[in-house]
C-alpha cells in the first residue's frame, strides 16, 4: 500500500520528466535500431582485399578488361568461407559497341554455376534507344539470370534532363523487352544528382568504396553494394570489382527473371 502511494506521489510530481525521458529513450532505440548491422570486415588474404562477412552472397563483375577468364577456377575459389556465387559481365557500350569476351564469358559463366548478369556503359550522348537495342541485340537473358543493367557512370557534358530522360527512356524501353524491371548501377554523387527522386522505382546497384556503411541510401531499393574494385580471383588476371548482395537472401530473385 505504501509502495503504490509512493508511486502515485513521484508520478504527480515528476509525470512530465517521467514521460520525457521515455520518450527519448524510445526514440534514441528506434534511430539505432534503423542502423545497418555491423559489416564485420575481414581482410581475406586470398581475395587480397577486406569482405564485409555480415553479408553471405559475394560476387564480381568482369568486361574485356580482365581478358581472358578462367572460369572454373573462378567458381573453384573459396577462402574463409566465403565462396563468389554471381558474377555481372560487360556485353554492350553506346550505341553499336559489343565487349568482345562477352559471349565466351556468358556461357562459361553459366557452365560453371554462377548466377550471371549483363550491362551496358551508358553514354548519355548517345541515343537510348539505339543504345538499348544495342544490348537487346547481343544479350538472351533466361530463368534465373539477373535483370539487366544499365552502368551509368559519365555525364558528358550533358543536362540533367538530358541524362535522366535519356536513362528513363532505356529503362523501360529493355524492361518492356525482358518483362522486368532493370538495375541501375551507378556511383554515390551520380545517385544523389541523377537518381535519387527522378528513378527510385529501380533497383539499385551502388559503387562506393568510401564508405564502411550504407546509410546514404535508399534501403528498400538497394541491392548490391561494389565495395572494393581491387580484389583478387584465381583464373582471373588482374584486380576484379567486388561486390555484395544486400538485401535479405530470400529476396534475390526480386532481381531476377
Amino acid at each position: 500500500m505504501k509502495t503504490r502511494v509512493l508511486v502515485n506521489l513521484i508520478f504527480r510530481q515528476y509525470g512530465l520528466w517521467i514521460a520525457a525521458l521515455l520518450i527519448l529513450v524510445a526514440g534514441i532505440w528506434a534511430v539505432l535500431s534503423r542502423r545497418p548491422a555491423d559489416m564485420d570486415w575481414r581482410f581475406v588474404q586470398a581475395f587480397g582485399i577486406k569482405l564485409p562477412m555480415h553479408y553471405t552472397i559475394h560476387g564480381i563483375d568482369v568486361s574485356r578488361h580482365n581478358d581472358r577468364i578462367n572460369w572454373a577456377r573462378v567458381r573453384q575459389m573459396e577462402a574463409d568461407g566465403v565462396r563468389l556465387q554471381f558474377v555481372f559481365i560487360k556485353a554492350t557500350e553506346g550505341a553499336t559497341l559489343a565487349d568482345k569476351h562477352f559471349d565466351k564469358n556468358w556461357s562459361e559463366a553459366k557452365k560453371s554455376n554462377l548466377r550471371r548478369g549483363a550491362y551496358h556503359f551508358y553514354h548519355p550522348t548517345r541515343d537510348p534507344i539505339k543504345q538499348a537495342d544495342n544490348f537487346i541485340k547481343h544479350v538472351d537473358l533466361r530463368a534465373g539470370d539477373f535483370a539487366p543493367v544499365v552502368d551509368f557512370e559519365v555525364i558528358n557534358g550533358q543536362s540533367d534532363e538530358t541524362i535522366v530522360n535519356g536513362l528513363r527512356l532505356w529503362l523501360e524501353t529493355v524492361e518492356k523487352h525482358y518483362q522486368v524491371r532493370p538495375i541501375i548501377y551507378t556511383n554515390g554523387n551520380l545517385y544523389k544528382r541523377y537518381i535519387k527522386r527522378n528513378l527510385d522505382d529501380y533497383p539499385l546497384w551502388i559503387a562506393d568504396y568510401s564508405t564502411k556503411h550504407l546509410r546514404s541510401y535508399n534501403a528498400d531499393k538497394l541491392y548490391l553494394w561494389q565495395h572494393n574494385p581491387s580484389g583478387w580471383v584465381k583464373g582471373i588476371r588482374g584486380q576484379v570489382d567486388f561486390n555484395v548482395f544486400v538485401m535479405d537472401e530470400n529476396r534475390l530473385n526480386d532481381i531476377c527473371l
